[in-house]
């Protein structure tokens, strides 16, 4: 018979020995020997989830092809020392790489910025082992990487109403169904802005960081140091859904042309209407508590006009403005703001661009705020430029979020229906200036009609 104290020491040593095995398991990470190459896992999971039926590393793919100039989703593209690797036996299935991301210089007349090997390639599974390594670390989740430098980042419009709204059309198409609907997609799990430096992404009016958090609160921002991280543990890493945004490669679509934006070619994937609408409630209620919701019963439309510090209407045409605008509100037939955004909190601006039916304005961000609205029927931005001046910004976020658009040229009235547009962009001397012309009762027509049919259609 074992002596007492001896079980107790064999126990002991037992207990001693399990517990040093379950710490090594979690704070070593699994790496799994499978002969042409290992899986070293940045979250637990199983081999499956890295390798196919083969035991082979898993081909990329674009599901969906969800693609567009600019934009691409990849399932399973790999990360080596910096440069992204296509793996896949029928390159042909792919489009050209210039049309996925370029060199990521800054944009600039005359510089070419064609992607180098150093940028992306497409490899053959047959070579993986020789130019992938060992090893590969996997990113899970769905993965927003930023191609390109901060040029054009550092602005509300162009972050929220170009790379955002863009890349969340393009994703959408992964959740579109045969019959027009769509299922919710997982949030992502991580930006990565390989050439950015700390808030280089950020905006000088505080918009762009505070509205991610809302949005996104678990989705982490990265920067150029995270990607040198990713670069110096000399490993592979594979990303399991990534969605690759790059400008330069997005204004090479025939649609650039036409409507002269990053978006533009976007404009070509077909979804379903409404497919902003996971982001903007998921913004309102993380910053709000609620969305609101408009009772014509109850409750009369909001119209906002937001007034600005530069780029605006000849003084006496603004108080022209501002007084016809009243008389609607003495009529009844609409609740009139007109406010200066720089002198409110962020989640001011936010409820109250989620409460307005028609926002108005000279050109300019705050009209990026139609991010927030509620698309309807009714839902329309009237936006005033110098006469014969135009572009596009705004117009394409109103086609895109569900709203009626309409350009003002003094006492003209521009608005294109689904298939139409203007034609080309002009900016004419004084397009940026503070003596824009506007007639009053050209804008409070068009608010009458757009709240007063009740079967208007957008």
């Amino acid at each position: 018979m074992i002596p007492c104290c001896h079980r107790r020491r064999c126990l002991l040593l037992l207990l001693l020995v399990a517990f040093f095995a379950l710490v090594s398991h979690f704070w070593l990470g699994s790496y799994t020997n499978i002969g042409l190459t290992g899986v070293f896992q940045g979250e637990p999971a199983s081999l499956q989830d890295d390798v196919d039926h083969q035991g082979r590393l898993k081909q990329t793919t674009i599901p969906s092809d969800a693609h567009t100039h600019g934009f691409t989703v990849f399932e399973e593209l790999y990360l080596r020392d910096g440069t992204l690797y296509i793996m896949t036996d029928n390159p042909d299935s792919f489009p050209p790489l210039s049309h996925i991301l370029s060199q990521p210089g800054r944009r600039a007349a005359g510089v070419s910025l064609t992607p180098t090997d150093n940028e992306m390639q497409v490899i053959n599974p047959a070579d993986a082992e020789a130019i992938l390594g060992d090893r590969v670390l996997r990113l899970s989740g769905f993965t927003v990487l930023l191609y390109e430098p901060e040029q054009f980042m550092n602005h509300y419009y162009h972050w929220w109403g170009e790379i955002v709204l863009g890349l969340w059309r393009v994703y959408s198409k992964l959740g579109t169904g045969l019959n027009g609907t769509i299922t919710p997609l997982p949030f992502p799990a991580r930006f990565i802005a390989p050439f950015v430096e700390e808030s280089g992404w950020r905006d000088p009016a505080s918009i762009n960081g505070p509205i991610m958090r809302v949005a996104f609160p678990t989705t982490a921002v990265e920067n150029g140091h995270y990607w040198q991280d990713l670069i110096e543990i000399e490993a592979t890493v594979v990303f399991s859904r990534v969605i690759v945004v790059n400008r330069e490669s997005a204004h090479l679509h025939p649609f650039s042309g036409l409507w002269y934006k990053m978006i533009a070619g976007t404009m070509n994937v077909t979804v379903p209407e409404g497919f902003w609408e996971p982001i903007r409630h998921s913004v309102l209620n993380n910053l709000l508590g609620y969305i609101p919701k408009f009772d014509a019963v109850s409750s009369k439309p909001v119209v906002t006009y937001i007034t600005r510090q530069r780029r605006t209407l000849i003084h006496s045409h603004h108080r022209a403005l501002v007084r016809e605008l009243r008389k609607l509100r003495v009529e009844g037939i609409c609740e009139v703001l007109v406010v200066r955004m720089e002198e409110m909190t962020l989640k001011q601006q936010i409820e109250l661009a989620a409460r307005t039916t028609i926002m108005l304005g000279v050109h300019g961000n705050g009209l990026t705020h139609q991010l927030w609205m509620t698309p309807s029927t009714k839902s329309t931005v009237i936006e005033i430029f110098i006469p014969t001046g135009y572009t596009f910004d705004y117009e394409l976020l109103a086609r895109n979020l569900g709203h009626r658009h309409y350009g003002i040229w003094n006492d003209t009235a521009l608005t294109y229906p689904k298939g139409t547009t203007h034609k080309g962009v002009n900016f004419p001397p004084g397009f940026h200036g503070n003596d824009i012309p506007v007639q009053a009762e050209t804008v409070t027509r068009i608010i009458r009609e757009r709240l007063q049919q009740p079967s208007l259609s957008n």
